[in-house]
C-alpha cells in the first residue's frame, strides 16, 4: 500500500518536470513526509487541465458521501477491484497524477508486524515521478464547502517492493513518464496494472545502509 509520501523538490523543478504551472504557489511547500492519515493537501495534476498543478486532499471522499469519514479507507484503491468498489467505480474517468519523489514503506520482521524496518523508496537519482490517482469533488452539506480529494492506486509489488512490503506485497502504481499522458487520456485502467520497471532505489532508514537497486 502507500500511506506516506515525499515531495521535497522546489516548485520550479516540479513545473519543469511536468510542463505545468502551479495554480497557487502559496499553497506549496516542500515536504519530507506527507502522512496520508492526516489527509494533507498535496500537489496533483488532473485530466481536466494537465497544464495546471493544484493541491487536493489525500483521502478520497465520493460525491455521494454524507460526511468525509470515509477518507481514512480511501487513501489507496486496488487497481484490480477499482471498477467494482462504490467509492471509485463512478469516477474512473476522473484521473490525476500525484506528484512525488519518494515514499516510505515498512518491512515486517515478524508475522504480526510488531517489529518493522522503515525504507525510503524512490527512483534513481531522486527523480520526480507520479503516482496514478483518481479524484473527486465533495460538497459538505453543512458548510457548503467543496473539498477536492484523491486516492492513489496500488498494484502487485515488483520484486524489490515484495521484499520490503513483505506482508501484503503491494505497491503504488508509479507511472513511467511516457505513460502519464496515457493515464490522463483514459487508456483502459487495466493497462496500468503492472509493477514499475525503471530503477528503484530503497534505503533502510534506521541503519543508513547502501540503497538497493532494481533494474
Amino acid at each position: 500500500m502507500c500511506f506516506h509520501t515525499i515531495q521535497n523538490k522546489l516548485s520550479k523543478q516540479i513545473e519543469k518536470r511536468f510542463n505545468a504551472k502551479f495554480k497557487d504557489k502559496h499553497e506549496f511547500a516542500p515536504q519530507e513526509h506527507y502522512n496520508g492519515f492526516t489527509f494533507p493537501k498535496t500537489p496533483i495534476i488532473t485530466n481536466t487541465d494537465p497544464t495546471v498543478i493544484e493541491h487536493y486532499h489525500w483521502g478520497l471522499v465520493p460525491s455521494w458521501s454524507k460526511d468525509d469519514t470515509i477518507k481514512a479507507s480511501t487513501l489507496n484503491a486496488r487497481i484490480e477491484t477499482v471498477k467494482e468498489k462504490p467509492s471509485f467505480k463512478e469516477i474512473l474517468q476522473q484521473r490525476c497524477l500525484v506528484l512525488a519523489n519518494g515514499f516510505y514503506e515498512w518491512q515486517w520482521l515478524d508475522s504480526k508486524g510488531k517489529n518493522k524496518v522503515k525504507y525510503q523508496v524512490g527512483i534513481a537519482n531522486d527523480e520526480l515521478f507520479s503516482f496514478a490517482g483518481l479524484y473527486s469533488h465533495w460538497k459538505d452539506a453543512r458548510t457548503g464547502e467543496i473539498k477536492n480529494t484523491y486516492t492513489i492506486l496500488t498494484t502487485e509489488a515488483n520484486p524489490l517492493m515484495a521484499e520490503i512490503h513483505n506482508h501484503k506485497k503491494r505497491m503504488p502504481i508509479i507511472l513511467n513518464p511516457e505513460d502519464e499522458d496515457k493515464w490522463l487520456n483514459q487508456e483502459p485502467i487495466i493497462s496500468f496494472a503492472f509493477p514499475y520497471t525503471a530503477p528503484f532505489v530503497a534505503t533502510k532508514i534506521t541503519t543508513g545502509e547502501e540503497p538497493w537497486l532494481l533494474f
